[in-house]
């Protein structure tokens, strides 16, 4: 999976993109941001609270209950606030 941090995140998390394999019991959104968060540090404290987390698969914006896998682009940022 590749990975995109955007704003606030790719500075607590230390960097704009990775390549990740999660463990195969990661199957959607919720599983995904759990597991980055089980990585520590930046991880766990950009991703402590999921109401200013938004995230898009492969271009589309989706709730933690979407299913990710191999191969998807996914997009981590804050929420989008004015015009």
């Amino acid at each position: 999976m590749k990975l995109l941090y955007f704003a606030w995140l790719r500075a607590r998390i230390g960097c704009a993109e990775e390549e990740v394999e999660p463990s195969p019991e990661v199957r959607n959104v919720a599983g995904l941001l759990d597991w980055l968060r089980s990585r520590g540090g930046g991880y766990a404290e950009a991703l402590r609270d999921l109401s200013v987390v938004r995230v898009a698969v492969n271009h589309n914006y989706v709730a933690l209950e979407h299913p990710v896998r191999e191969g998807d682009e996914i997009a981590i940022f804050p929420p989008v606030t004015g015009g």
